[in-house]
């Protein structure tokens, strides 16, 4: 049966137009991009395909161009679609965090840092500098490590923050792993930019872990 032959309210796009595109599942988004199926599958059939193929819809978004193109239903059309659909994100996001813009979404900060961060092999610390009204200086990548960690130096974070002039910041760095929980060592280094920058009088607003899936929050867990 094709999706044309199902309910309104099962179909991917109706049901997007009717609830938001939150309501879908990985494999109806994945179905929407798709648009069509292959001979005796549905989008909706192929995308579920894919996605266990592929082992997760991040796995297939991180995919590169050959590893992509290989799988069945896709080609190098679609690969510069998902690309470019990737890319649009990011600079939406960055429309919304540019410099001058106030901090008043939460949802669109962390969006924005998993965005920008999620896509590396190893590890990358940023900072998003920040003057004292919250509204946005710089985002710069501070520090880029091997898939095990990436060497943060207080006084160059303080150096950094000092040249932007800088009131408040708000940390990120990415887990390769996918696994978006707060190590000791991720704890400790906090703890020590924390006490860098109070000498200066620069507050340290949250720290974002990068992962799979929901970005963890070091000010939602009473750790800032």
């Amino acid at each position: 049966m094709g999706i044309k032959d199902w309910a309104e309210e099962d179909r991917p796009r109706e049901k997007l137009l009717q609830r938001g595109s939150g309501a879908l599942t990985d494999a109806e988004l994945l179905a929407i991009f798709l648009r069509t199926g292959t001979p005796g599958k549905s989008a909706v059939d192929l995308a579920r395909e894919l996605l266990n193929d592929f082992g997760s819809l991040k796995a297939l978004l991180d995919a590169d161009r050959q590893r992509f193109c290989r799988a069945n239903g896709l080609g190098d059309a679609k690969y510069a679609q998902m690309q470019a659909v990737m890319e649009m994100a990011r600079r939406h996001f960055k429309e919304v965090l540019q410099r001058g813009n106030a901090l008043t979404s939460p949802e669109a900060t962390r969006a924005y840092l998993s965005a920008q961060l999620r896509g590396y092999s190893y590890e990358v610390f940023a900072c998003l500098f920040l003057d004292n009204q919250h509204r946005v200086i710089q985002l710069e990548e501070l520090f880029k490590g091997t898939i095990d960690g990436a060497a943060v130096y207080p006084r160059e974070v303080a150096k950094k923050a000092l040249h932007h002039n800088a009131a408040a910041v708000i940390f990120a760095h990415n887990h390769p792993s996918g696994i978006a929980e707060p190590s000791q060592a991720d704890r400790q280094i906090t703890d020590k930019l924390k006490q860098a920058l109070s000498l200066f009088d620069i507050r340290v607003l949250d720290h974002f872990i990068i992962g799979d899936g929901m970005p963890y929050s070091f000010a939602e867990h009473g750790l800032i």
